[in-house]
């Protein structure tokens, strides 16, 4: 018997509420409707009552400012009643005309605020009126009093409605965070397969293209392409010892043609720093200049720098220059036939090169490893993203327990006992 009463007196654990993910926006819907209609019948009557009040003390008031006129009034308090009856009854009847919305919230803070003034109004000029209408003074303390026990009541109802609704829109926060994450698992899960697609198609192209590559190395057209680079890379070499041998005698030239403008044009003489001027950009310019332009340059530069030279003006200080200023006319031809040998030979690498260029294997082979270097670089892309997306799917992974485990809570709170939110599985990424 004792055992008996012991377990039927014994406290029993609440049992958790299951509550479905989905039924929760219609849940909460529900939840503030009810929140609403409580609120609207927690305060009917204390609205109503205010209204009743704040109609008897403008009633009040108005007798108040009726009295203004009363002969009765001593003469000593004519002046107070003169001076702070009208203030205080036009800063009254402003406060009290304030009109009172229908909407709850729009309405407690209309009527506090017009108890404010109210209260303002009488610690203000109503002070000074305390001696002369005790009795009316004391009505309106009292009808602000009721006033302000009313109010009192709607803070207690709209403070607990405002913490519900607070809690209510924190769980529908938490809700739509979850939901968005649903659907952004859900896109993230296309996109996903989409990169897994290009990735595998990128990845057989490549290997295509290694095969198509590696066929054409084996191809018969690489012979004669074989052969085309060995007379490219003997023209070019021939090319370079010609543009040395340019080079060197341009420079050397040049060197005693900057000497002999100095002179010039300490002597004023304007033809020649002129003649001098031409010949050394012609020959000082990174491009091999035309061979009769240069040759008609040297035929006027040549003779000042020999005079200047004859006449101890310049002093050659090298075999070199020596050798091309003690026969000038074969130092012409010599740059002359440089210069067009040269030119020869880039016309004939230019030849070899666009044979080359055009060869229907190179060609193929050269846009086959355009197209490859391209695809590597869409293969590398689409890699990346799937590494970010593999990290948005960890924190993810991560973040939604938390916020089940939150919006769980916060309909625990809500609802006041224990809750099991019931969530289906979530999307694989």
């Amino acid at each position: 018997m004792y055992k008996f009463f012991k377990d039927l007196l014994k406290k029993k654990e609440p049992e958790n509420v299951t509550c479905a993910f989905d039924a929760i926006p219609s849940w909460l819907d529900e939840h503030e409707k009810a929140l609403r209609t409580r609120l609207q019948a927690e305060t009917d009557s204390p609205v109503r009552n205010i209204r009743e009040a704040v109609s008897r003390l403008h009633h009040i008031v108005n007798g108040i400012a009726e009295a203004e006129h009363d002969p009765a009034i001593h003469p000593k308090l004519k002046t107070i009643a003169r001076n702070s009856l009208p203030l205080f009854v036009k800063a009254m009847k402003a406060s009290l005309s304030k009109e009172l919305p229908e909407d709850i919230e729009e309405f407690y803070a209309a009527i506090v605020e017009s108890v404010k003034s109210c209260l303002n109004s009488t610690r203000g000029q109503g002070r000074y009126l305390q001696a002369v209408f005790p009795k009316e003074m004391a009505s309106v303390k009292t009808g602000i009093d009721i006033i302000g026990h009313e109010i009192n009541g709607l803070t207690q109802s709209l403070t607990s409605y405002r913490k519900q609704k607070t809690l209510s829109g924190e769980a529908r926060s938490l809700y739509n965070a979850l939901v968005d994450i649903r659907t952004d698992s859900g896109k993230a899960v296309e996109k996903n397969q989409r990169i897994r697609t290009r990735i595998a198609e990128i990845t057989d192209r490549l290997e295509h293209l290694d095969k198509e590559l590696e066929n054409l190395s084996s191809d018969p057209g690489m012979d004669e392409i074989k052969k085309l680079r060995s007379t490219l890379d003997d023209r070019e070499k021939k090319r370079e010892e010609l543009t040395r041998t340019y080079t060197t005698l341009s420079m050397t030239a040049s060197h005693v043609f900057r000497k002999a403008e100095k002179i010039a044009t300490k002597q004023r003489h304007p033809p020649e720093i002129s003649a001098l001027q031409h010949t050394i950009d012609l020959l000082s310019d990174h491009t091999i200049p035309d061979p009769e332009e240069l040759d008609r340059a040297l035929a006027i530069a040549c003779p000042i720098a020999e005079r200047m030279i004859d006449a101890g003006e310049i002093t050659v200080k090298n075999k070199e220059e020596r050798g091309i200023f003690s026969d000038t006319a074969r130092f012409r031809l010599e740059m002359r036939t440089t210069c067009s040998a040269v030119k020869t030979r880039e016309e004939e690498c230019r030849s070899v090169q666009d044979s080359l260029s055009s060869h229907p294997v190179l060609v193929k082979m050269n846009t086959m490893e355009r197209e490859k270097t391209q695809l590597e670089y869409m293969l590398e892309k689409e890699k990346q993203e799937q590494k970010d997306l593999a990290e948005w799917k960890k924190k993810i992974e991560e973040k939604t327990p938390v916020l089940e485990k939150e919006l769980q809570n916060k309909i625990g709170e809500i609802m006041g006992k224990g809750v099991q939110l019931q969530v289906e599985d979530r999307t694989r990424v």
